[in-house]
């Protein structure tokens, strides 16, 4: 008989070791996966009766997670594209796991040959000059998260950043001068520099300007000089 193995000693390897260490993750990734584990456990605890750190890594079978993926689809509305995202945390922890626990591996077989679903992929929609106008002219220019407001959509509208990469962006990232420019360390850690317009250098230059909050590190702050929640 197999001895138990404690699910919480897993996740706290799979977290410190192979996301933080080994793989050295963005918060971002970290971030997502620890909000995928906080519904799993939370489904897990529910259909086991058991608390998180009573449960055992040979309780989280295939028929567990199939159960949590369908659950997430017909009771949160979750869509497919956001399933398959629960999915490949789940199969990357299993993965981990499989050095683990090689007693396992017929558990862990089991969830590792759960497909992804299939899905119509839409095509991305962009805004025409008119709706950017429309959002630029809603901030009150008149208030300091106005003024904000409305340089962060000038710049997003220009070069295009993820919603997390702007929202993390420092006021080192900003290259002023000749050559101005934005440099991001964006998803995969891989780094770019993407050229700023005359016309947004301008408006980032008066932004630079105004009073700093908090440390005054962040770009874009919230009103106690934090980063702003995507």
């Amino acid at each position: 008989m197999n001895t138990p193995i404690s699910l919480a000693s897993l996740l706290e390897g799979f977290f410190t070791q192979r996301l933080m260490q080994q793989r050295q993750a963005s918060p971002h990734t970290i971030s997502s996966y620890r909000d995928t584990f906080r519904q799993f456990l939370k489904f897990s605890a529910q259909r086991l009766h058991k608390t998180p750190s009573q449960l055992d890594f040979q309780e989280i079978d295939a028929s567990l997670i199939m159960a949590f993926l369908d659950h997430l689809e017909k009771h949160q509305g979750v869509s497919t594209r956001s399933r398959n995202l629960r999915l490949t945390t789940l199969h990357s922890f299993f993965r981990f796991a499989a050095f683990e626990t090689p007693t396992h591996s017929t558990q862990i077989q089991r969830v590792l040959a759960i497909p992804s679903k299939r899905f119509t992929r839409t095509l991305v929609q962009f805004l025409t000059r008119p709706q950017v106008d429309a959002l630029l002219a809603t901030p009150d220019q008149r208030t300091w998260s106005g003024r904000r407001d409305h340089a962060f959509i000038l710049l997003a509208v220009h070069i295009g950043l993820r919603l997390s990469e702007m929202t993390g962006l420092q006021r080192q990232d900003i290259i002023l001068g000749t050559g101005a420019h934005v440099r991001v360390i964006g998803k995969g850690r891989k780094e770019r520099c993407t050229p700023i317009a005359k016309s947004t250098l301008f408006v980032l230059k008066a932004w630079l300007r105004e009073p700093q909050r908090g440390n005054g590190n962040v770009l874009f702050p919230n009103a106690q000089g934090q980063r702003l929640s995507v």
